[in-house]
């Protein structure tokens, strides 16, 4: 099944092919998450925007036109179901535990410098505007070619690739302004 178009597997979900649905989740649970991520900029929020997502899609398969495109339309679902938790979330104003709370390695420095450098990364991504930190963490992070992520979004690839150039010089401008500091 892996050999199939996106096209293929849509028209199959649509006729109740479970796991005809099930491979577009694995071809794109990364890419989702990765999506998701550049809008909510925290782990959790964006596994929750992520899976929610895939239930949403799953729900209006109908709804996508063109089924060749698939990886686009869900990646939209993606960034409004991501934009609206954080909505939701605003209006609850609870903190999120420290992903070095989540870990059992027992040198406390270690997980300082850790948890520093995760917090300084989230904002430094966070000061990207959400067009560059959707194509950072999909290229950089899921390793999705230029013309991957200008099919998918839409977008020519010398676009795709300036906005990763200036992301990245941002990106590195603030991170070293924060490695002076430390």
């Amino acid at each position: 099944m892996k050999g199939r178009s996106d096209a293929d597997l849509v028209i199959q979900a649509r006729s109740g092919d479970g796991e005809a649905f099930g491979e577009l989740v694995r071809r794109y649970q990364r890419a989702a998450y990765a999506v998701a991520l550049s809008v909510t900029g925290k782990h959790a929020d964006a596994e929750d925007a992520s899976q929610e997502s895939f239930l949403v899609a799953l729900q209006r398969l109908d709804d996508c036109r063109n089924p060749a495109k698939f990886a686009g339309w869900l990646l939209a679902i993606v960034r409004n179901r991501s934009r609206n938790l954080i909505r939701r979330e605003s209006l609850r104003g609870g903190e999120q535990i420290p992903i070095s709370a989540r870990t059992t390695d027992p040198d406390p420095a270690r997980m300082a410098d850790i948890s520093a450098l995760r917090g300084r990364l989230r904002e430094a991504l966070s000061e990207l505007t959400e067009l560059q930190r959707e194509i950072v963490l999909l290229h950089d992070l899921e390793g999705w070619k230029h013309d991957e992520i200008s099919e998918r979004l839409g977008i020519p690839s010398g676009t795709i690739r300036s906005h990763l150039h200036f992301a990245r010089k941002a990106l590195r401008a603030n991170l070293a302004e924060w490695r002076g500091h430390a």
